[in-house]
């Protein structure tokens, strides 16, 4: 399935554990650091650095562009280390998030309660998805450096949804059929 960003409750209640899509738009990268950040500006009362309402968070360790290239590999890193951030982000309108790894349950009742979804980028192919990121851009937090908040323009970028708003686990699913 091709889905574009921002992503609607129409759009997301179409995806299904397991399937796979590619994502056209505009996508934003943040891990531990960032998301550490965000949450205590919300705590504050203070604007995060970006509208969360509809979009996806990519959790990316990128590598520094090469001359002529908007990015370095872009490859997934472990997505439990955002868990503890992860429902906050979507009370507030985030409707995905990308990364490698399973969640947590509290994470997977929030998707359902606030209808958002976890994709999974296939790691050890951070080359092959830095392809589909066109333009790259620090927006926050750029002391952090590797850690800093970006927004990406992202065509066509493969991922695989894990879990949907209904339950669904593409990890517990794939390990299922291989008991049998």
């Amino acid at each position: 399935m091709v889905i574009t960003t921002p992503l609607t409750d129409d759009v997301v209640e179409q995806l299904y554990a397991g399937d796979g899509v590619t994502i056209t738009g505009t996508i934003y990268v943040g891990r531990d650091a960032a998301h550490k950040r965000m949450i205590e500006a919300l705590d504050k009362g203070e604007p995060l650095p970006f509208d969360p309402q509809g979009q996806i968070i990519y959790y990316m360790g990128p590598s520094p562009a090469k001359p002529g290239k908007p990015i370095g590999s872009a490859g997934p890193t472990t997505s439990y280390r955002m868990d503890p951030y992860a429902p906050r982000l979507m009370e507030v309108g985030l409707k995905g998030m990308i990364g490698k790894g399973n969640r947590s349950m509290p994470v997977r009742e929030a998707m359902q309660t606030h209808k958002a979804v976890y994709f999974a980028a296939i790691g050890g192919a951070a080359a092959l998805i830095a392809k589909s990121i066109k333009e790259a851009e620090v927006i926050a937090y750029g002391d952090l450096g590797a850690e800093a908040l970006r927004r990406l323009r992202v065509e066509d970028f493969p991922a695989i949804v894990v879990n949907d708003i209904y339950g669904g686990d593409a990890y517990e699913e794939g390990r299922a059929k291989y008991r049998k």
